[in-house]
C-alpha cells in the first residue's frame, strides 16, 4: 500500500492560520482511499533526514516565532530542503512560511534570511495590511485552469524575481503585494501562497493534486480514486462566493 509521508516544519511555532486543518485534510483524503499516511514534526535544531518525507509543510506564525524559524531554516535545514526539492518532494508554505521561501524578509531595520528555494523577497510594509477573501486562477497542469479560494491577512509585500513564476493570477483580493496582480509562487514542486483559512479544506481538489504530486516523486500511483466530495464542493463554492467569484 502506498504511503504519504508528511513532515510538518515547526508545527508548535508556525501554526496560527488553521494549519492543522490542512494537515488533517491530507490525512483524511489518503485514509479514505486506502493510502497510508504518516507524519513527523521537525522543530528548531532538528536536522532533516534525506528523502524522509514526500511532502513538507510550513505554516504561518507570529514575528517572534518567524524569526526563530527563519534562522533555523537558513542554518540547519537549508541544504536538506534544497536536496528534497531537487528530487521532487513537495514543499508547501503558507503565509509566514511562504515569506521564508525566498532570499529574505525585511522587518523594518531587520532582515531575516530566507531558505532560498525560490527567487523572491518580502518587505514588511508600513501601509495597511492586505486582508480579505481572495480567489486566484491557477494552471497546475497545462491547459487546465482552476480556482483556489481562501483568506489573506499579511503586512508583507512579496515580489517575485525573474527566476520565479507566480502560483496564480488574482481574481479577487490583493495577492503578493496588491499591485502586480499575482499571488503565490511555484517553482517545480515548491509552492508558496498567502491563502489560508485554512487553504486545503476550501480547495479539496488542490489537496488531491498535492497528494498525487508528492507520491508521484516516489511511487507511480496514477490518478487518485474519486471521492464523494459534495461537502467539499460546497465549502469551495462558499469560499468563492465570499471572494465574489
Amino acid at each position: 500500500m502506498p504511503e504519504l509521508r508528511v513532515c510538518a516544519l515547526y508545527p508548535d511555532l508556525m501554526n496560527i492560520y488553521a494549519d492543522r486543518g490542512n494537515l488533517l485534510l491530507l490525512e483524511r483524503r489518503c485514509r479514505w482511499r486506502g493510502i497510508g499516511f504518516s507524519m513527523i514534526a521537525s522543530g528548531l535544531g532538528d536536522y532533516l533526514d534525506a528523502e524522509g518525507a514526500d511532502l513538507y509543510y510550513l505554516g504561518g506564525g507570529q514575528d517572534r516565532d518567524q524569526r526563530l524559524c527563519a534562522l533555523d531554516l537558513a542554518e540547519v535545514k537549508r541544504d536538506a530542503l534544497h536536496a528534497e526539492a531537487a528530487r521532487g518532494a513537495v514543499i508547501l508554505a503558507v503565509c509566514g512560511g511562504y515569506q521564508l521561501l525566498g532570499h529574505s524578509y525585511q522587518l523594518g531595520d531587520e532582515t531575516l534570511p530566507g531558505v532560498g528555494l525560490v527567487d523572491l523577497v518580502t518587505v514588511r510594509s508600513d501601509a495597511a495590511r492586505l486582508i480579505g477573501n481572495v480567489a486566484i486562477e491557477v494552471e497546475l497542469e497545462p491547459g487546465v485552469r482552476r480556482v483556489l479560494a481562501g483568506f489573506e491577512n499579511h503586512g508583507g509585500r512579496t515580489r517575485l524575481g525573474p527566476g520565479a513564476r507566480p502560483l496564480g493570477r488574482v481574481l479577487k483580493g490583493y495577492g503578493n503585494n496588491g499591485e502586480d496582480g499575482w499571488e503565490g509562487v511555484r517553482s517545480g514542486s515548491v509552492i508558496g501562497t498567502y491563502l489560508h483559512g485554512p487553504l486545503l479544506p476550501k480547495n479539496a481538489w488542490f489537496a488531491d493534486w498535492l497528494i498525487e504530486t508528492a507520491l508521484g516523486s516516489r511511487e507511480a500511483i496514477g490518478a487518485l480514486e474519486p471521492l464523494d466530495d459534495r461537502l467539499e464542493a460546497a465549502a469551495h463554492a462558499d469560499a468563492r462566493r465570499a471572494a465574489g467569484v
